[in-house]
């Protein structure tokens, strides 16, 4: 069996960052003021503070304004939601993102919830959530509506295929599941309790890893010919699954770096694009 072919989402999401660009370039000759995208970033976190920067770097590329609130690790669950309050009644802000994980000691639940869903571009809020599972317009979270896309581009067949996602995580596995329920694939969800893990990921047409353990799943497990979906990220730019000997096995593979990671950021963009228009309408 030849190697999987790869499934890059480096080109991709440059295209939708420049058609994102165009509507945001429309939109401010239109409104005056360019679309803005409020980023919220608490501590001091290496991982989180590049991860924002990036962000800002790719929101001035699209076209769009950046505000952040850098606000200090120690401050409060009740400060923090008071600030996305803030940002949730400014209508010069579009869209707020809240850069996660959070302390230990805040109620990362709670802060979600002080951002308006008319503002949510990154799909966290309990109102997106539901949206998404009730198939009603929403905001899908970033990442799984990224893997959604890169599906699509590549023409992989989801419609009548089993796939299987490993994680349930609120913002990752549980709405990728159900963006693939939607487009008619069969769901089977699996988590760190799942008995027999292996012998279910064999079973998968389409494999979504988000567990976030480096190299957590094998190559032996896989269906020859699966679809692999790896959108884990770890040090040292390694994703959840054992590319090397997955490549051996799987049709098709996303990379990582490369792969979903890309797909994110596009999505969160255009989705910030999407929320300007739709504030502008009334």
């Amino acid at each position: 069996m030849a190697p999987a072919a790869l499934m890059p989402g480096t080109e991709l999401a440059r295209q939708i960052i420049a058609d994102t660009a165009s509507r945001a370039a429309r939109f401010t000759e239109q409104a005056g003021t360019p679309p803005c995208l409020a980023t919220v970033l608490v501590g001091d976190d290496p991982a989180s503070v590049t991860y924002v920067r990036m962000k800002q770097n790719r929101s001035r590329q699209a076209g769009i304004s950046s505000r952040q609130a850098h606000l200090p690790a120690s401050i409060t669950t009740s400060e923090l939601v008071a600030e996305i309050a803030g940002l949730s009644q400014d209508p010069a802000v579009h869209g707020i993102l809240l850069q996660h994980p959070v302390p230990a000691h805040i109620d990362e639940r709670a802060a979600f919830e002080a951002i308006d869903p008319a503002k949510d571009v990154d799909g966290v809020t309990l109102h997106s959530f539901a949206a998404l599972s009730l198939g009603v317009p929403g905001f899908v979270p970033a990442t799984p509506g990224g893997i959604m896309r890169l599906l699509d581009a590549y023409g992989v067949a989801v419609s009548g295929q089993h796939a299987v996602v490993l994680g349930r995580s609120p913002i990752l596995g549980k709405p990728a599941g159900m963006l693939l329920l939607a487009a008619d694939a069969t769901v089977t969800y699996c988590h760190s309790r799942t008995r027999g893990l292996p012998g279910i990921v064999a079973t998968g047409d389409i494999v979504v890893a988000a567990v976030g353990r480096p190299e957590f799943v094998r190559g032996s497990w896989l269906k020859p010919g699966a679809v692999v979906v790896d959108a884990g990220y770890n040090p040292g730019n390694i994703g959840d699954v054992a590319f090397e000997e997955a490549v051996e096995v799987a049709s098709v593979i996303t990379p990582v770096p490369g792969g979903v990671g890309p797909m994110t950021i596009a999505v969160l963009l255009a989705q910030t694009v999407d929320a300007a228009i739709a504030q502008a309408a009334g």
